[in-house]
């Protein structure tokens, strides 16, 4: 295998081609070979506008190029597991896009089959390649919050359009698929544990009938981690961790900006008007770029990629157990 992972990436999905694809291209560790799509002309186009050597008009065929070491996946969420597996047969490495499935059990159909194939398996929440999250697992570590009591996430934005995946029930849309998994991601990767058990409510959006707001009470072992996540509310992100000696906030958690610093804000709780509060700024980092430099490591270093398939199982474990206290108006314990 090359020094660098050839990758190729299927479907033109807007991620991809804003945000994902021009990040691997300045990669230490990627490059982009191939794009597919069902239209070969819209792979045309998009491997024409991002220089990608190769297009091709079935996801078959690519599947099938021997020169791809590795596959991007950003289809619809219903099309994760069956295209991870059909890239996993084929002996190509898999970064997939969240949520890795539609419920738990489709997640966990995934272990057999990187177990037989012996490919690396893995979820792309890129946050966890970005700087400012690594310096919060440290300040973390270090116990200068004391024990974590508590973590609390926002995430919003508004879109109304009928014709986005996000709006469709039937690829996965609604705002605890979308985006209530990185509120989920968040507090597990803050407690550095699983939840016992959990509560939830949905609003539910009576003509496109997806969650168009979602919130959830997560019970874990040493602690408590509440969210609140909609696809039509005011456009706005932020996580705390809540500690018994301090607390830190992430000011832009989730999208992270490449073009400019980050911040994390660190309070030691000296008083209740903040001048305790010790603001850290991260250069400018593209956390696509890192997470496709992170996960090719892996598979040419032989080691765990940033979030491997068991971590992405037991994400998804929390939104299928999310859904069912929804239904059901009971807590869920988590399976």
């Amino acid at each position: 295998m090359s020094e660098k992972l050839r990758w190729g990436v299927l479907s033109t999905a807007a991620i991809g081609l804003k945000k994902v694809i021009p990040a691997m291209q300045r990669g230490q560790f990627t490059t982009v070979a191939a794009i597919a799509s069902r239209d070969l002309a819209k792979a045309q186009a998009a491997a024409s506008s991002l220089g990608i050597p190769r297009a091709y008009g079935s996801y078959e065929e690519l599947l099938a190029d021997p020169n791809i070491d590795a596959i991007y996946n950003p289809l619809p969420n219903q099309l994760h597991v069956p295209l991870t597996i059909a890239a996993a047969e084929a002996g190509k490495h898999v970064l997939c896009e969240k949520p890795l499935a539609m419920d738990v059990a489709e997640a966990r159909s995934l272990l057999a089959v990187r177990d037989r194939t012996r490919v690396v398996i893995g979820e792309a929440f890129m946050i966890r390649s970005h700087p400012q999250w690594l310096r919060v697992r440290q300040i973390l570590d270090e116990g200068r919050l004391g024990p974590l009591r508590a973590v609390q996430a926002i995430f919003s934005y508004f879109n109304t359009d009928p014709t986005n995946i996000r709006n469709q029930p039937e690829t996965g849309g609604g705002a605890l698929y979308d985006i209530g998994c990185y509120c989920i991601q968040a507090a597990r990767f803050g407690f550095h544990e699983e939840p016992t058990r959990v509560a939830g409510v949905l609003d539910v959006d009576p003509q496109l009938q997806t969650d168009r707001v979602a919130s959830a009470l997560l019970d874990f072992p040493s602690g408590h981690a509440v969210f609140t996540c909609g696809t039509q509310l005011v456009p706005y992100q932020r996580v705390s961790f809540y500690g018994t000696k301090g607390r830190i906030e992430i000011e832009i958690p989730f999208n992270a900006p490449p073009d400019r610093p980050t911040r994390i804000f660190v309070d030691d709780a000296r008083d209740i008007f903040g001048t305790g509060i010790a603001a850290e700024t991260f250069p400018v980092a593209d956390q696509y770029t890192l997470q496709g430099d992170a996960f090719s490591r892996a598979v040419l270093d032989g080691t765990p990629p940033p979030v491997p398939l068991e971590e992405g199982i037991a994400n998804m474990a929390v939104i299928t157990a999310i859904f069912d206290s929804a239904r059901s108006g009971q807590w869920k314990t988590i399976s």
